[in-house]
Order: structure tokens, then sequence, then C-alpha cells
């Protein structure tokens, strides 16, 4: 298995994990928006774990210069609880800290408890915090 940067020839890949991993996850969200906008914008920050040819997972992270983000941290069914998911945000964490972040923060849906155990037993706190959005 290999974990490289994204490459355009990866897409239907990534785009039939994200719709396994996040079926739910609003237009704005899936793959044709979010990787065109991703590869306008640090795109050396879009990562993919490959398996014989196949894509397995992801991790998306981005630098405002003050945060860092992870977004889109996926891994196939078949694949989930073999450790691909903390390489993958590992992969992340480092990349954001080579460009000097300090701090990381992710979003999370307040239902899905298995995935806030899991950035939990990765050192990730919950904040008191709201996230607010707005769509422009």
């Amino acid at each position: 298995m290999e974990i490289r940067t994204y490459r355009e020839t990866d897409f239907d890949g990534v785009d039939a994990l994200w719709k396994e991993a996040f079926p739910d996850d609003p237009p704005w969200n899936r793959a044709e928006n979010a990787i065109a906008a991703k590869v306008s914008f640090q795109p050396e920050l879009l990562f993919v774990a490959v398996d014989q040819d196949a894509i397995v997972g992801s991790v998306m992270a981005g630098y405002d210069g003050h945060r860092g983000w992870l977004y889109a941290v996926a891994v196939r069914k078949t694949f989930r609880r073999s450790g691909l998911g903390t390489k993958l945000v590992h992969v992340g964490e480092d990349a954001l800290r080579a460009l000097g972040c300090g701090k990381i923060n992710l979003q999370v849906r307040s239902t899905n408890a298995g995935i806030v155990r899991f950035y939990e037993t990765l050192g990730y706190e919950i904040e008191d915090r709201i996230s607010l959005s707005r769509r422009l």
C-alpha cells in the first residue's frame, strides 16, 4: 500500500470512496466540487491511499497560516480497523506541521460517536465551540 499525493487519474476512485464513506454529504462536499477546489489551492495537501491500483483511502488538509484543517479522511469499508485511517491522519498532520501549523481543527457530525472516539484516540479533543457556516 502506498499513500501519495492525489493525481488527476485518481478522481474516479476517490469519488467512489467518498460516496461509500460519506453517503449523506451535501452536494458541495462531493468529489466533483471539493476536488476541483482543492487542486486549484494547495493541491499538495490532498493524499490518497492506493492498494493494487485501487483508491482505498483519502485525507485532505488545508492551512491558512493560522490554523490547519483535516477533511475527507475516508477509508474503504474493507480496510477499516487496519490502521489506515490513523496513517492518513498522520500524513495530513505531517504535511501541516511542515508548513508551520501549530493547531489542527476538524469537524465531524455530532451523531458519529465512533469517529469521535477514533479522533480522541489520536489525541484530538472536543472543544467548547459552536461551528457556524455560511454558503457563498
